[in-house]
């Protein structure tokens, strides 16, 4: 579904998620921030031609999964403090576009930079790390799409986790998808190297 709107609302015929939308005139960054704060139960990002897409929030699975891997992300951090855990952050991408992952990972120094310049809005770059959670929202071929956006947009490290085929797909610029079917863990390297993600407890 694609709709035009002049107002910075959602069209009251939605009925059927997810669907695309598009504003005339285009919103700036700044109505852009203001308009996904107002929708609490939705995840809206922006494409690079400035069009919409708005879906429901992940459900129970991914959400748990989610939790999961942000607070074993979260303990591997704090023994190091070399950087920020986020989640759900949007990030003003290169290619124009507006993305929120599920996890990301951000050096101190570079989170230190941001909240000068940002104050509470979206940054403009991209995370060193993402991870993505493939949940009903998704096919696993959208979500696949997605994760070469994260790194041809400057992510050096991606892991999209399937916890219904308990498969973690990892995503590196310049190297082949990588395919961990049945392992135990999954290890870090480049920006979070050192990081081990049991998946025992993931996987339940």
């Amino acid at each position: 579904m694609n709709t035009v709107a002049t107002e910075y609302e959602l069209p009251m015929q939605v009925s059927h998620f997810p669907f695309r939308m598009r504003f005339e005139p285009s919103l700036t960054d700044e109505e852009l921030e203001h308009f996904c704060a107002r929708q609490e139960v939705l995840h809206v990002e922006r494409e690079p031609d400035g069009e919409l897409e708005v879906r429901m929030i992940g459900g129970t699975l991914a959400g748990a999964v989610s939790s999961d891997v942000t607070g074993e992300l979260w303990q591997w951090n704090e023994k190091g403090g070399t950087g920020m855990v986020l989640n759900s952050v949007g990030y003003f991408l290169r290619d124009g576009s507006m993305r929120g992952p599920r996890i990301s990972w951000v050096p101190k120094a570079r989170w230190q930079a941001w909240k000068l310049e940002e104050c509470d809005g979206f940054p403009r770059g991209c995370p060193e790390f993402v991870v993505e959670i493939l949940s009903h929202n998704y096919t696993l071929a959208e979500m696949q799409k997605r994760m070469g956006l994260w790194i041809a947009n400057g992510v050096e490290l991606a892991w999209l986790i399937d916890p219904s085929r308990k498969v973690v797909e990892i995503y590196r610029p310049g190297q082949a998808v990588k395919v961990q079917e049945g392992h135990t863990a999954v290890y870090g390297e480049g920006p979070v190297g050192g990081f081990v993600l049991e998946l025992a407890r993931i996987w339940g």
